[in-house]
């Protein structure tokens, strides 16, 4: 992606040239373990893109052309996920410039985990998978960085996923525990009410 390619991403003359998707793509809400030279050749085999406000451009669950990420370089973007149950979904994050999506789909190509829409106008750098391909044959050294990286931040992911599921269970059994002091006191003074309206025998 050169800064002219990368220019016509935006609408603006203050557009972000090659080194600072570089640098985006080193922040710690990407990929941090490259190197920023590393980057600066990765972003050459990624292409720019321009997302309108108000475009779902990510669906949760579909199947077809995922093989693909983006690095966020400009603007907004609410991340979504159905509710289990409900015909409606929940904003559960807003990620902005230096954020990367769809890093699983890359790799393996797996239906999408939630839905992205555009909340502002947006500017991304897609790496797809044939460019990842490419990548690997001509800069093995730095795709398998890449790669790393990637397998390194989804590993951080699925820790920080294990860790927030486990504080839910021990809250979801705290609030179990409450429930049951709360329904056994109810039982307890039912069954009391019941005793004293009981007639006494003569």
């Amino acid at each position: 992606m050169t800064e002219s390619r990368a220019s016509s991403m935006f609408e603006n003359p203050e557009l972000a040239p090659e080194e600072l998707a570089a640098r985006m793509l080193v922040t710690p809400t990407a990929l941090d373990d490259l190197t920023v030279a590393d980057a600066m050749k990765v972003v050459t085999y990624m292409r720019p893109k321009v997302i309108r406000a108000g475009t779902v451009f990510i669906h949760e669950g579909e199947v077809q052309r995922n093989d693909y990420m983006m690095l966020v370089l400009e603007g907004d973007i609410a991340v979504e996920n159905e509710l289990p149950g409900h015909q409606e979904s929940m904003v559960v994050n807003i990620i902005g410039p230096g954020h990367l999506i769809g890093e699983m789909g890359l790799l393996d190509g797996s239906p999408r985990s939630a839905t992205c829409t555009a909340n502002t106008d947006v500017a991304v750098a897609v790496l797809s998978r044939t460019a990842l391909m490419r990548l690997l044959k001509d800069e093995p050294r730095v795709g398998a960085r890449l790669l790393l990286a990637i397998s390194t931040r989804m590993a951080q992911r699925l820790r920080e996923t294990t860790r927030k599921l486990r504080t839910f269970a021990q809250m979801n059994k705290a609030l179990h525990e409450e429930l049951q002091v709360v329904m056994n006191n109810r039982t307890g003074l039912y069954q009391s009410k019941s005793r004293s309206k009981t007639p006494k025998d003569d």
